[in-house]
């Protein structure tokens, strides 16, 4: 089985695949751990993509669409991929689909976590984290038992990401909406669309997600 999840940053994919692999052992395929891990290897995408990135410049669909073919070519014929922040395009999403036929795969579900902006404001600005022991915290879901003191560590110091404000959010919330949205009609007509409330409950969205997978 093959499945994208899609979901503007904050909404919950990361948790909700690293779940999905764990249980049925999908092969979570993001293409910006598989960039700096072909850059890293020194393969011969690596080499291409990192003379980009070098130059300061964006890696090119074909750059990520190759890396995407090597590591479905490592899999075995088996084992399903989750496509973590890929497509993001149209173009991108023509491409997979070429890619995964060549292959004789193809997509089997797209999971939209659907997010309210405000909602995922909130979650996202209140975010903070021990700078000892990095245990997640939150200002308003989940603050430490005693104010000012880890519950994991004892550590007392504790930071927040510089991006984690709502500007930048909302930004990002804009950015989802222009660029990866409109590939979601490329594939409702083959009705493997489906939309999970991303601001349930972590434990109820997973349920969700396997219920569409079932």
């Amino acid at each position: 089985m093959n499945i994208i999840l899609l979901g503007p940053p904050g909404a919950g994919k990361g948790t909700q695949a690293q779940r999905l692999v764990e249980k049925h052992g999908f092969k979570q395929l993001s293409t910006g751990d598989m960039l700096r891990a072909a850059v890293k290897a020194g393969t011969p995408v690596g080499v291409q993509a990192k003379a980009v990135m070098d130059a300061g410049q964006l890696v090119s669909d074909e750059i990520v669409s190759a890396l995407i073919g090597e590591e479905l070519d490592a899999l075995p014929p088996t084992q399903g991929a989750i496509f973590d922040g890929y497509p993001r395009t149209a173009a991108q999403a023509e491409s997979l689909d070429s890619i995964l036929s060549a292959r004789g795969r193809q997509l089997d579900h797209v999971i939209e976590l659907d997010v309210n902006e405000d909602a995922l404001v909130e979650r996202i600005t209140g975010r903070y984290t021990c700078a000892t022991c990095g245990k997640g915290y939150h200002d308003v879901f989940e603050k430490p038992a005693v104010e000012g003191t880890c519950d994991k560590c004892g550590g007392h110091e504790f930071k927040r990401r510089p991006d984690d404000n709502a500007e930048t959010v909302r930004t990002r919330m804009a950015e989802y909406r222009a660029k990866t949205a409109p590939i979601l009609p490329i594939y409702e007509p083959r009705g493997i669309v489906s939309r999970v409330d991303g601001m349930a409950d972590m434990d109820d969205v997973t349920a969700a997600i396997e219920g569409i997978l079932a």
